[in-house]
Parts: C-alpha cells; structure tokens; sequence
C-alpha cells in the first residue's frame, strides 16, 4: 500500500474486515460530541486469516490505507514494514461548497484498536527493509530478510 492516499473511510474498514477474524476492533470514529463514538468490527465473512502478511507503507500511504494497515498491526495480523511513518491522516472531513470553491469541513477523528490517534503522526512500521525500499522498488526486493519468499 506504498504511495496509496486512501480513499473514504468505510473503504479501509472493508478492506481489513477481509483479513481478521470476526469481532476484531477495526477503528472507532470519535464525533465532536462525548457520546458519539462508532466502532467498526470484522464480521469475519469471508475472511482470510491464516496467510501471513507484511504491508509496505511510506510516507504517502494515508486515510483509508492507514486504517487498513493499522486495523492489521494493531490485532496482530500483519507486520507493517517501512522507511518511514505513513502519513498521518487521523480526521474524517467532508468538503462542503463555499462560492465555487470548496472547504474540508472536520466531522470526527478515528482511533486505532490499540486507541492510537494518527493524526499528525502515522503509522510508526514494525521493521525497516534491510538496503532500504523506494517505491520503484519491487516487493521482493523491499521485503528480502524479513520474509523467506522461496
């Protein structure tokens, strides 16, 4: 998920709920006031739990790719490898019209299972590639002493 800006929230949330194992906490969204909090679990449909996985993120990964791969670090499920944070997205915004331009209206910040707010700071990787990993690189290369691929 290098170089992936995200998308809409519910798109992470789906996405995670592919790989972890029913009731598992995906993501908790915060609203301005104290009693509106909503979570988000894995209903475990379908879900592919076994298979290892290892995510490669950067600096560019961000919003929905980040709840994905946070959803996956924080149950345990993926190991998160990296040469930096993501990128930090921790808001849900709506952009609202204002005379033919537009303004990011913030309706509610997300949290992490393990209660982290991302905002600002991101998804701190589990490993760094052993040589480093550029986004021209192939997976392969960026993931060579972390996973016996043959």
């Amino acid at each position: 998920i290098r170089g992936n800006v995200g998308g809409y929230m519910p798109a992470g949330v789906d996405a995670a709920k592919l790989f972890l194992p029913t009731r598992s906490h995906i993501i908790a969204e915060i609203g301005p006031s104290p009693n509106s909090i909503k979570t988000y679990d894995a209903d475990g449909i379908g879900a592919e739990t076994k298979l290892p996985l290892y995510l490669l993120v950067d600096k560019r990964t961000a919003s929905a790719a980040e709840i994905f791969a946070a959803a996956l670090q924080d149950n345990q499920r993926a190991m998160v490898v990296g040469t930096s944070n993501t990128f930090g997205k921790g808001r849900i915004q709506n952009v609202q019209p204002l005379n033919g331009s537009g303004v990011a209206v913030t309706r509610a910040r997300y949290v992490t299972p393990k209660g982290r707010d991302l905002h600002g700071v991101g998804i701190v990787p589990n490993r760094e590639p052993v040589g480093g990993c550029e986004m021209k690189d192939d997976a392969r290369v960026c993931l060579k002493d972390i996973v016996d691929m043959y």
